[in-house]
């Protein structure tokens, strides 16, 4: 999208250039910034603020009778800090699709059913500190493209309706080039039980890979008890890289929910390749407070600890030389 082609848009839909009401269309977004120390051995020493996926997008539906509803989601990510430097607005999830008895049905750009589950067991996700970039979540929750990346391009994907607590959900994507040798069509499948304070889910994503583009799959269990007060979750990961590499990566983590007026989380987590028998270990530790219901602010710490000469996706940040990667992070996140 056009860098000057948003704002005209989001002007419009605020001034009453468009007809929210006949069309039923929400402005909503996410941000989220902090003061971010980074320590990395052999790599960077660093203080910096951080804008982690801030975006402003546009939902809706219209009624379209007989129980059947229009939907869709335009969501579009940018910097609020390093703006001067880039400048670039990226797409979200972008999305048409139709609502009803049987479900839904999403045609577009859309987050897998694996990444979903990943996020709903993160207090911290959208945040500097998420599970997902400090070792706690594989790479599979994060990226977009038609590689089994957490956001799956030129993909349908269909939700099923709750039944007792039970719902099901699949996408399948296509393969948009078919000149560059390779024919895949990813996809994925999960299920997901919630009920009270409980969620437990089950995924499976493959690359459904070739000769050329090599075989990708991963899947995993989670879930999260939530007692009130306190909280448990976790999840496990069995994951195939290529058809040599094969990691598996899992955490645990609890929280202490409202202890004046404070919410606690620590999380800890190992990531190991089967093959060279490489690790790293992950843990981080937070503490936030929801100042309403759309406004929380956080402060915490995370390190990766890394083997020498490791090729683990999480240990990227310090490189062959292995060590630590430690953040500290100071922020405040909002949501509209």
């Amino acid at each position: 999208m056009s860098k000057k082609l948003l704002p005209v848009l989001i002007g419009a839909a605020l001034t009453g250039g468009v007809n929210l009401a006949a069309a039923d269309v929400t402005l909503f977004g996410h941000l989220d910034t902090a003061f971010i120390g980074v320590d990395q051995d052999g790599g960077t020493d660093d203080t910096i603020f951080k804008c982690t996926t801030c975006s402003v997008g546009f939902k809706g539906s219209e009624d379209l009778g007989n129980g059947l509803k229009a939907i869709f989601k335009l969501d579009f990510e940018f910097d609020t800090i390093n703006r001067n430097s880039n400048g670039s607005i990226t797409d979200r999830d972008q999305w048409l699709g139709l609502a009803g008895g049987f479900g839904k049905v999403r045609v577009g750009s859309i987050s897998t059913v694996y990444k979903s589950h990943g996020a709903m067991i993160d207090p911290l996700y959208r945040t500097a500190l998420q599970g997902r970039d400090r070792g706690l979540q594989s790479s599979f929750h994060s990226g977009a493209g038609e590689e089994i990346q957490g956001r799956a391009t030129n993909t349908v994907r269909w939700d099923s309706p709750s039944f007792s607590g039970v719902q099901l959900g699949a996408h399948y994507t296509l393969d948009s080039d078919e000149t560059d040798g390779e024919d895949n069509n990813p996809y994925g499948i999960g299920v997901s039980y919630s009920n009270g304070g409980i969620l437990a889910f089950a995924d499976y994503i493959s690359n459904d890979g070739d000769a050329i583009s090599g075989e990708k799959d991963a899947w995993k269990v989670g879930g999260k008890y939530d007692m009130g007060m306190f909280s448990f979750m976790g999840q496990y990961e069995d994951y195939q890289n290529s058809s040599t590499d094969e990691e598996t990566a899992w955490h645990i983590a609890g929280g202490v929910n409202g202890l004046l007026g404070m919410n606690l989380y620590l999380g800890f987590g190992i990531t190991e390749d089967d093959t060279s028998n490489d690790e790293a270990t992950s843990w981080t530790l937070a503490v936030s407070h929801n100042m309403s219901k759309r406004t929380m602010v956080y402060a915490g710490h995370s390190q990766v600890d890394c083997d020498t000469g490791t090729t683990l996706s999480a240990c990227s940040a310090v490189g062959a030389t292995g060590g630590e990667d430690d953040r500290t992070a100071i922020g405040i996140k909002h949501k509209f």
